[in-house]
């Protein structure tokens, strides 16, 4: 049975992605030797992470105006510190808007005074603050574009004059916007572009070398993008997978195309939770996110039919994070919209049967 894959990540990817990518552990493009047994100072690989590097530039209209491209390890959480650590000179500014926010956070505050903008956390983290004033002399202010467990997202990114720095980790390359706003922008890979073991980092280059402290060279942008993003051994079979799937996103129209699609997904998901009984979303209508819809059921006596109604579909991945409960749906660019309507069709057939 095919199966709908809503898990919140490590995630679906496209299938053309994941039959190359295995491919390529065998052999890769017909070299006869396996990716991840060539050296990363081999011109097939380097040449891997030059397109990659390119390809995300192109994708967010980023090329030619300052910014470089990073593949790193450590995900998302090595970047809570990594960009307190080389923009955080006395002062920056969060907006905490769930867990991840919260861990920035806490990284953040080892290295300078963090000031917490505005926060969500007193409504359980289920809308996004609007509002706020953004306070002058900040290093840098922080935002969490997407919330994969709570489900908002940001719809209006702030008007600041501030250094803006986003964790787009679950929304990256999902809708068309004006990355340029942004001067850093990092997302680990395992939401929309790839296998967990990288970590996308677009930096503007010139926010760098203005802290007086001296950074390691492992957490030092300014030393990666120096070595072209190849400082050590890099993750090859992440970077690899991650560009073919920045290919499969080109060749679908890109960012534009693909957040047109995301949109029928999220609109006929949230349709059924608005007009189901059965049903109720978790996050606030106006903040609610178009990769991870939240809801929960009305009625919990049907909990039991309902998991196995969906678990019947070929449905996986369906479960709410802990601190949320109910279900989480996230509908990453990969996921077509079919298996959205198989799983509105549970749904509405769960209404049918009560």
């Amino acid at each position: 049975m095919k199966k709908h894959n809503f898990s919140a990540g490590p995630c679906i990817l496209p299938q053309e992605v994941l039959k190359k990518a295995a491919q390529s552990v065998i052999d890769l493009d017909g070299s006869g030797l396996s990716l991840i047994e060539i050296s990363h100072r081999s011109e097939a690989f380097v040449s891997i992470m030059e397109k990659a590097r390119h390809l995300v530039l192109e994708l967010l209209d980023l090329e030619g105006k300052g910014y470089q491209a990073l593949f790193l390890q450590g995900g998302a959480s090595l970047e809570f510190l990594m960009v307190a650590y080389n923009l955080m000179e006395n002062s920056a500014g969060y907006i905490n808007t769930g867990t991840w926010s919260d861990k920035a956070i806490k990284e953040a505050a080892l290295f300078g005074r963090v000031v917490e903008i505005a926060s969500s956390k007193d409504e359980n983290y289920n809308y996004i603050p609007k509002g706020y004033a953004v306070p002058e002399g900040l290093d840098y202010l922080h935002l969490t574009t997407n919330n994969t467990i709570f489900g908002t997202q940001f719809k209006k990114i702030p008007q600041t004059e501030t250094v803006l720095v986003a964790d787009m980790s679950s929304d990256i390359f999902s809708r068309s916007m004006d990355y340029s706003r942004f001067d850093l922008i990092y997302a680990g890979a395992q939401k929309n572009m790839g296998p967990a073991g990288t970590t996308l980092v677009v930096v503007k280059e010139e926010i760098l070398g203005k802290v007086t402290r001296k950074i390691p060279s492992m957490l030092d942008y300014a030393v990666h993008i120096a070595k072209e993003s190849m400082y050590n051994t890099p993750p090859v079979f992440a970077v690899y997978t991650s560009l073919l799937t920045l290919e499969w996103l080109k060749a679908q129209g890109g960012i534009e195309a693909i957040g047109e699609e995301n949109e029928k997904k999220a609109r006929l998901l949230y349709s059924e939770i608005d007009l189901n009984p059965l049903f109720k979303g978790y996050a606030q209508v106006e903040d609610r996110s178009m990769m991870n819809a939240t809801f929960t059921l009305t009625e919990p006596a049907l909990k039991e039919t309902f998991d196995a109604a969906w678990k019947s579909a070929g449905i996986s991945g369906l479960n709410g994070h802990r601190s949320v409960g109910g279900y989480r749906a996230s509908m990453y660019n990969a996921l077509p919209l079919e298996s959205v309507g198989v799983l509105v069709d549970v749904m509405s057939d769960l209404e049918r049967k009560a």
